[in-house]
């Protein structure tokens, strides 16, 4: 690996997100979480792989905090109940682990974060349609090719990267930028 033009490319990458997805997109997934938040509901979170860690750290920066001292807010990452994924998984397919958490904790008026650089994970196509039955905003983290999320999210987050290491740095980005947003909306600042 040549450690020079990745550091380029992953820098490339962190100027373009201004961009792509755009100061006004990422304003417009804070303004949803934070108006979930302030109404008592709750951001449910899903990915797999390194956007699974992706949703926990967002899920953790929500509960605890980015940069503000302030009260806990209702955030699960819905990669971390071992139980409950081999359950489903064991008894309705990989597909469906997400959308059955979807199902029996989401509430209308809260969010979901789906997290996919391909933009074609099956379970969080399937948990974004779940929140939609269920009345629950979603917002997609997408890498840059069009996804089925496109047309089904209130907010699809695209990130330009031709890695996926790449467009899940641009993520882990667009999300403490929303996470701040969001502690600084609702702190009054």
């Amino acid at each position: 690996m040549d450690v020079g033009g990745w550091l380029a490319a992953s820098a490339s990458v962190a100027a373009s997100l201004a961009e792509r997805p755009g100061v006004a997109a990422v304003e417009r997934a804070a303004g949803l979480v934070a108006d979930a938040l302030a109404a008592g509901g709750q951001v449910l979170l899903c990915g797999n792989g390194g956007s699974a860690a992706d949703a926990q750290h967002l899920a953790a920066e929500l509960v605890g905090r980015l940069a503000l001292e302030r009260p806990a807010y209702r955030a699960v990452a819905l990669t971390t109940d071992t139980s409950v994924l081999t359950a489903v998984g064991n008894d309705y397919g990989y597909a469906e682990v997400f959308a059955r958490q979807v199902e029996g904790v989401g509430r209308p008026g809260d969010v979901l974060l789906a997290i996919s650089t391909s933009g074609r994970s099956e379970n969080v196509l399937r948990a974004a349609a779940a929140a939609r039955r269920g009345g629950l905003r979603v917002v997609a983290f997408l890498g840059p090719d069009p996804s089925p999320l496109d047309q089904t999210t209130d907010v699809a987050l695209h990130v330009d990267g031709d890695a996926p290491g790449l467009v899940q740095q641009g993520h882990i980005t667009i999300g403490h930028a929303l996470c701040g947003w969001v502690e600084a909306r609702l702190a009054g600042r």
